[in-house]
């Protein structure tokens, strides 16, 4: 059996009930993953351990418990909005919070336990309100170095910002975002192809 873990934030999470049914998969992204990759290998189980609100140190914390223990053969990890999101809100920028040596860590830790292939998505952002705009750099420094760690470790990277930013031009961001940061079901729609391309 092919066991895929998800982890990250809310993105990741879509209120998929964690602690209440473990096994849910939330509205979002993992579930349309789930559906697709199930109607071609009835053998996959997908594991959603998205954490509503986590940065890449929550993702840290908790690495024991959602992914090692669980023996994953593929660790896909979204990340680091939140992580802007205490630099624009605090002006502890990416360096002072040490993103880059954390994932550094994420990605050695799953590697020397675990034998899981890792898919790595870059973070994204939607200038919607418009005051998220100022939050771009620090979301494209995220994916830069997200992009470099994973490409040091020999890992998949998945680049969603400018794809999402393309789709908002062609559908508008009512219809793919909530709020700027969370998805709609197209939205969701859009990074769940866009990781099943990247994979496949």
């Amino acid at each position: 059996m092919n066991r895929i873990i998800f982890l990250g934030d809310s993105i990741t999470d879509a209120h998929h009930n964690l602690g209440v049914d473990p096994l849910s998969l939330g509205d979002g992204y993992v579930q349309l993953i789930a559906q697709r990759l199930k109607n071609t290998d009835s053998g996959i189980r997908v594991l959603n351990r998205g954490h509503d609100g986590f940065t890449l140190q929550g993702v840290l914390r908790f690495l024991g418990r959602d992914c090692i223990l669980q023996k994953p053969d593929v660790v896909s990890i979204l990340v680091g909005c939140n992580d802007v999101g205490v630099m624009m809100n605090t002006g502890k920028d990416l360096t002072d919070q040490g993103f880059a040596e954390n994932y550094e860590r994420l990605l050695t830790e799953i590697q020397e336990e675990t034998r899981a292939r890792i898919v790595c998505m870059g973070p994204f952002l939607f200038p919607y309100p418009l005051e998220y705009q100022n939050w771009i750099p620090g979301i494209l420094q995220a994916e830069q170095i997200i992009r470099e760690v994973a490409g040091k470790h020999h890992q998949l990277f998945i680049p969603l910002h400018e794809e999402m930013q393309e789709a908002a031009e062609r559908y508008g961001y009512d219809a793919l975002t909530t709020d700027g940061i969370h998805l709609t079901r197209k939205g969701a729609e859009i990074v769940a192809d866009r990781w099943i391309k990247g994979v496949k």
